[in-house]
């Protein structure tokens, strides 16, 4: 069964100038995700700074998170943790406060040597959440982790019964292919790489899940209506869009830009926590000439 065909945003976690939380923005962050058609929020993700947050926020967040976004705009919970027991927490915390969802990341300090390890540290996870579909968030470039996806899914689908599919944030468009194909399209794969949304649909995704589509979802949406149409060059042309916007971004420290472009489309999610930088004031203002020389504000979310 396919949960999430569309666009999910990994939603940030908005922080008080101090650094600690401040979960008043997360009812305007919902709001502005369900205006801008999107079908699911992935909390405490990358995104999200989940590894810089304790378990105690976490859980706050997601808490937050169920009460705010409503039947409407399912939620995914990552509960990845370099320690399982915390892990077996957050998930069992998910599945109680009526979560949509769980997602896990493998551990990235002491980490599984194959995906033998890494299928039966998922199912430990899985287990404390039995009643929820469970994703493996596969983001080699953030864990080290690299095992082929399709193998954890060989061997998950008869371990993991919960195994929904996965997160796939990576470049290895053949694996991805394969995980599209095993056993006729069983698991959902949703995709996490914005700046190759048009690959993914060219090869069968039918869901993503990516930063950007917090601030620029219409551009997105724009993308796949043209694609569906058979109007590649139109769909290649807000790849394109996307691709520039996505360099401006990175030109500055990573997460205080998308903080701060969340802020421009309107809704302020305050800081990143350290050690991710946070933009100056005249970084911030060089960021928003760079997006209007691209015509970012002219496709942006409302």
């Amino acid at each position: 069964m396919k949960h999430f065909k569309g666009l999910v945003a990994p939603t940030f976690t908005p922080m008080a100038p101090d650094g600690s939380l401040d979960l008043n923005p997360i009812e305007r962050l919902a709001e502005s995700h369900l205006a801008n058609g999107l079908c699911g929020a992935f909390v405490c993700g990358s995104t999200g700074e989940s590894t810089s947050l304790t378990v105690a926020e976490r859980k706050q967040v997601a808490e937050r998170w169920q009460t705010v976004a409503g039947a409407e705009l399912p939620v995914i919970v990552h509960v990845g943790h370099n320690a399982l027991p915390a892990a077996q927490e957050l998930a069992a915390h998910a599945q109680r406060i009526g979560a949509a969802a769980v997602a896990a990341m493998a551990p990235c300090y002491f980490r599984p040597n194959d995906v033998e390890d890494l299928v039966v540290w998922c199912a430990e996870i899985a287990a404390a959440a039995s009643d929820l579909p469970f994703y493996f968030y596969h983001i080699p470039s953030r864990t080290g982790v690299f095992v082929k996806l399709a193998e954890f899914l060989e061997r998950g689908a008869e371990r993991i019964p919960n195994l929904a599919g996965a997160k796939f944030t990576f470049e290895d468009l053949y694996d991805l292919g394969r995980c599209l194909d095993f056993q006729d399209g069983r698991f959902e794969i949703l995709f996490g790489r914005d700046e190759m949304l048009l690959a993914g649909y060219a090869i069968g995704v039918e869901g993503a899940v990516g930063t950007s589509y917090n601030f620029a979802a219409p551009l997105y949406h724009d993308l796949i209506a043209a694609f569906k149409a058979g109007d590649m060059a139109t769909a290649q042309s807000k790849q394109a869009q996307s691709r520039e916007m996505i360099t401006a971004m990175l030109s500055y420290p990573g997460m205080g830009a998308s903080k701060a472009m969340m802020g421009m489309v309107g809704v302020d999610c305050g800081p990143a926590r350290m050690p991710n930088r946070n933009l100056t004031p005249e970084q911030v203002e060089a960021l928003r000439g760079d997006l209007e020389a691209i015509g970012f504000f002219e496709y942006c979310s409302r």
